[in-house]
Formats: C-alpha cells, sequence, structure tokens
C-alpha cells in the first residue's frame, strides 16, 4: 500500500505540471492596445508592414488592383488565422476581394477554411475575409508545403474592378491571432532557427548617407522562437507510464492471495 500511495502521489504531481501545458491550447491573448498599431501597408514582399499577432493594424488605399502586404512570426505548435475588414466607400459597384498569406519562402499556403475570397454587393458597406492556416510544425520534409516557423506574409487585393470603381478609396483592416495547439500539433524534429525571419525596409540612411534599403525582420513572438525538442506530449506520457504502473501494482495485490493457507504445513 506504501508503493500505491506514493505512485497516487506521483500522479498528482505530474497532473499539476500537466496543467499549464493544457492551458496552453486557448487561443493566444496578444496585446490588447491598439494605440502602437500600424496604420499603413506595403505593396510589396519586401516592404510588407509587420505586425504583432493580437494587434489590429489598419491601412487606408485606392482600389486599383494593387496588393497590400503586412507581415507577421508565427512559431511551432500555433495555429494562425488572419482577419481582413475592408470599408467601402459609400457607392461603389459589385467588389470582389481576396486574402492570401505566404511563408517566408513566398510559398502560398493553403487555407484550413474561412471565406478567403468573398464578392460585396452594391450597397455594401464592407466585406470580411478571413483563413485559418495549418499548424505550423517544428520541422518538415523538404519536399512538404507545410508552414514552418517564421514571417507569414498577408496581401489583401480586389479582383477584377469594374471600371466606375478605379481609385476610390476603401479602408482596410487586419489582425492575426493564433491557437496553441499542444503537443498534438508535436513532431520529431524541430528547426533550431526560424525558417525565414522575413525581410524588412529600414528606416533612415546610413553613415554615407544612403538609403538602408531591406535587412532582417527583427519582429517575433511574443514569447520567442520555442521550437524545440519539449512539448506536453512528454507530461502525458509520464503520466501513462505512472498509471500503467499503478495497475501493474493494484492487480498484483489482487492476485497474490493471502498468503499461504494455516492448514498447508511450512514443509509442505
Amino acid at each position: 500500500m506504501r508503493a500505491v500511495r506514493a505512485l497516487s502521489a506521483a500522479v498528482l504531481l505530474l497532473g499539476l505540471a500537466a496543467t499549464p501545458a493544457a492551458a496552453d491550447s486557448s487561443p493566444s491573448a496578444g496585446p490588447s492596445g491598439d494605440g502602437d498599431a500600424p496604420t499603413t501597408a506595403g505593396t510589396s514582399f519586401r516592404t510588407a508592414t509587420e505586425i504583432e499577432q493580437g494587434r489590429r493594424a489598419t491601412a487606408n488605399a485606392a482600389a486599383a488592383g494593387d496588393y497590400l502586404y503586412w507581415s507577421f512570426p508565427a512559431d511551432a505548435g500555433q495555429r494562425p488565422t488572419v482577419r481582413a475588414t475592408v470599408r467601402l466607400p459609400e457607392t461603389h459597384a459589385a467588389q470582389t476581394w481576396q486574402v492570401d498569406v505566404y511563408d517566408g519562402l513566398r510559398r502560398r499556403q493553403a487555407c484550413q477554411w474561412g471565406a478567403q475570397t468573398r464578392t460585396a454587393a452594391a450597397d455594401a458597406s464592407s466585406v470580411e475575409l478571413a483563413c485559418v492556416l495549418r499548424t505550423v510544425r517544428a520541422w518538415s520534409e523538404p519536399w512538404a508545403n507545410d508552414p514552418l516557423p517564421g514571417t507569414y506574409y498577408v496581401r489583401l487585393t480586389a479582383l477584377d474592378l469594374p471600371t466606375s470603381d478605379l481609385g476610390a478609396r476603401v479602408g482596410a483592416e487586419i489582425e492575426v491571432g493564433s491557437k496553441d495547439m499542444g503537443g498534438a500539433a508535436a513532431v520529431d524534429g524541430s528547426l533550431s532557427e526560424p525558417l525565414v525571419p522575413g525581410v524588412a525596409m529600414a528606416s533612415g540612411a546610413d553613415e554615407d548617407g544612403e538609403d538602408r534599403g531591406a535587412v532582417l525582420s527583427a519582429i517575433e513572438p511574443e514569447d520567442g522562437w520555442s521550437s524545440g525538442w519539449w512539448s506536453d506530449r512528454w507530461v502525458w506520457t509520464g503520466i501513462g507510464g505512472v498509471l500503467a504502473a499503478l495497475a501493474g501494482v493494484g492487480g498484483y495485490a489482487l492476485t497474490r492471495g493471502s498468503g499461504r493457507p494455516s492448514r498447508v504445513p511450512p514443509g509442505a
């Protein structure tokens, strides 16, 4: 019984250790305030505006068929969701808008679900788009198109605008959030560094007075890049091992009996 009590205490401690890991499966809470949120968007991958997860970015543009670009970091185990809202002018014809997501290698990533392309009626004041990506993996085969840790790009554009709406002013809002999938998304292997840290346009000039141009992006997840061997899968594996040991001890206690019967002589 002493061994059973010790193993029960070990199960309790492992359960307490697993509680934070289980809590991580809820959507991540990013910055709540939008005071420092970007108010512009880039027009290419190289000039994409950097945004943090959980913070809403806005931009005003002319609906002329140009692309609007933003970039954000995504780490292993996260399942990013991109939401976009386009505020349309008071008078306009039917318009079709689309949001696409690319990884740092400029590979277009498929959406698991969400209204990636939508057509706004002539009397609509806005159109909302969404794209839920696949879970970012810590490691993948070279031939696969799996999302990997690194920078991701959001591209928002209007498709086949009617001539009457060319040049009309629109407002765009972008927000990116992620859900931590926990040990269910763990794989055997990891990247020591993010796949592509991303490219940003440096502001200002260098010592020679020339524009600094493109530099590596400094933006990263709020808690840093955490790709590695550890996941809450180890905790649940440990709990399973302890439960198996408890089952073995309990089975032995039930089947061993009460010892030698009193009617059997010691030498028999």
